[in-house]
């Protein structure tokens, strides 16, 4: 069961996701050529904080040239392959289900 405060701060993150205010991890890479979106985070130190694991992650599947920008955004793909001049279905879906 979730408390009030994992509630609150869904719901908050829902707002500004919706108002495009949230907080996003953006990761390009050279090699691959690739865009990466991680989110939504209520506040940039978040964001921060889970950059280790994401470059951590991209560096173990090979990834080179990797350069990491937080900002506020609202992305509409999470993936976008560049050098296959695709954009990857992975379109944004809400923080969290709704479910209380």
């Amino acid at each position: 069961m979730k408390t009030i405060w994992e509630q609150s701060r869904e719901f908050l993150i829902n707002a500004f996701q919706s108002l495009g205010l949230a907080w996003w991890v953006e990761i390009a890479t050279q090699n691959p050529k690739c865009t990466y979106y991680f989110g939504p985070f209520l506040n940039s130190a978040e964001a921060k904080a889970a950059i280790k694991g994401y470059v951590e992650d991209l560096e173990q599947e090979g990834a080179q040239g990797i350069i990491v920008n937080v900002k506020r955004c609202k992305p509409e793909v999470l993936t976008i392959a560049e050098d296959l001049g695709e954009r990857i279905d992975r379109k944004v879906q809400p923080a969290f289900s709704g479910q209380m």
